[in-house]
């Protein structure tokens, strides 16, 4: 893959959302249109490799919005980036469906390392920011957490950022 063509994403799980895990809210239903929207945007700008973590929340939201812009634009490829093997393994059964769903359904899939440690997830952020030339973010301001170091590391790799605040909506 072209650095230059892909775009990363980094964005909160359910916990930092303002709605919850409750999609169906109409502020959750905003933010995905937004999504949409911003890749939409990228593929117009000449991006067509996207790259996504899997986390739960934001993530797989940003994924699925990635399938759906592909079944438009064929010529898109999702890379799904996984920081170990057994990142969805504690999740309620639900929603270890749809990610084993949308992993399915990527073009390419990326293994960071076999097992989890502290480090995984920022190895698995910095994996997507090292290969893209945009991020999208997700991202209510929050100072500390794994969003708000990916979104730092990426201005300091001077990627070309577009931020979505889920507050806004």
């Amino acid at each position: 893959m072209d650095r230059e063509t892909t775009c990363c994403f980094t964005g909160h799980r359910p916990d930092k959302l303002p709605w919850g895990s409750r999609e169906e809210d109409t502020r959750c239903l905003a933010v995905k249109k937004r999504l949409g929207q911003a890749l939409e945007r990228a593929y117009e700008d000449g991006y067509r490799h996207f790259m996504c973590g899997m986390a739960r929340g934001a993530d797989l939201y940003f994924a699925e919005a990635v399938l759906a812009l592909r079944e438009r634009r064929p010529d898109i490829t999702l890379e799904g980036v996984r920081p170990c093997e057994n990142q969805a393994d504690s999740w309620p059964e639900e929603e270890r469906a749809r990610y084993w769903s949308i992993l399915d359904r990527c073009n390419y899939e990326t293994l960071v390392q076999h097992h989890y440690d502290r480090y995984c997830m920022m190895r698995r952020n910095r994996y997507m920011v090292d290969r893209s030339a945009r991020l999208i973010a997700l991202y209510n301001g929050e100072p500390k957490g794994g969003t708000a170091q990916t979104l730092a590391y990426a201005l300091r790799k001077k990627l070309e950022t577009q931020i979505l605040d889920p507050e806004e909506f």
